[in-house]
């Protein structure tokens, strides 16, 4: 029976050779490729790999194979990774005063369906606003903000991050706006979560002026944040169509439930080292 299953990405400029170089070193290395999923881009020119493998031997762990692997892929100049897959990410949720994503993240969580350590929960306002969920177990952080107070609390947030080793941060209809710092700081490893009603319906109650509109489609997109609002490369998005007959409270519950399961798909996908950022777009293994 195999003793490790590990999953090796990696992106570089297209050139003969690649996937030569490194199914070789795993085949010496007494590796079992068991899933490989490949793409060119002929836009940038680029090669972009997913693959999976177990280790037939006892003593594996990604330091042995991150030597062999690296001079393999040392001549084509590769972006690249390697992960032991039973090693998983400390991810924090942050959220603010609606709660459908955060409730849909703890219970996937907990069911096992999203593979990682949930390491706590960050909000602006009290736990008190989230009685209908349960809570227990899960480190909770009330860092509220205000508009002269903003500075204080993302230094709060950074030495949160830093201090509880943090892989991954989820803003999870989290309603305040990252700095340009931080936001830079944390790219590609910030997933944020919106209606898809923008740049058209901004502001407050955006459903409401969808519906005044006729909108026949609504949607959701998860992306990764950058230091643009809402402009980051995108991970993950759905639609659903939309009648005359539906109310503005419908288009609202609708919203949330697509909400839902775009950012659950987007989560899933980043945890299972499935997304690539490709300049401000991204490819995604399915």
């Amino acid at each position: 029976m195999p003793s490790r299953s590990f999953v090796l990405t990696l992106s570089c400029l297209n050139r003969p050779g690649i996937v030569a170089a490194f199914s070789s070193t795993l085949f010496r290395a007494n590796c079992n490729i068991t899933d490989a999923q490949q793409f060119d881009d002929t836009g940038s020119d680029r090669f972009f790999a997913r693959v999976m493998f177990d280790s037939n031997e006892a003593t594996a762990s990604a330091e042995i194979l991150r030597a062999e692997i690296e001079a393999a892929l040392r001549p084509f100049k590769a972006t690249w990774s390697i992960r032991d897959r039973s090693l998983r990410r400390r991810t924090i949720v942050f959220a603010s005063k609606l709660d459908h994503c955060l409730a849909d993240i703890i219970y996937r969580w907990r069911i096992g369906e999203l593979e990682m350590d949930l390491a706590g929960i960050v909000s602006n306002h009290p736990k008190q606003n989230y009685t209908n969920l349960s809570l227990d177990g899960i480190p909770f952080h009330y860092l509220p903000v205000s508009r002269d107070s903003r500075s204080t609390q993302e230094a709060q947030i950074e030495q949160l991050l830093v201090v509880e080793r943090i892989d991954l941060v989820v803003l999870a209809r989290y309603m305040q706006i990252l700095s340009d710092g931080l936001s830079s700081r944390l790219l590609g490893r910030c997933i944020n979560i919106h209606h898809s009603l923008l740049p058209g319906f901004k502001g407050a109650k955006p459903y409401h002026q969808a519906h005044e509109r006729g909108v026949k489609l609504i949607g959701a997109t998860a992306h990764y944040v950058t230091s643009e609002l809402d402009e980051g490369p995108i991970i993950e998005q759905d639609v659903e169509r939309i009648t005359h007959r539906d109310r503005p409270d419908d288009l609202v519950r609708k919203g949330r439930d697509i909400e839902r399961r775009v950012l659950a798909r987007a989560l899933r996908y980043h945890l299972e080292d499935r997304v690539f950022l490709n300049g401000k777009t991204t490819v995604v293994f399915p």
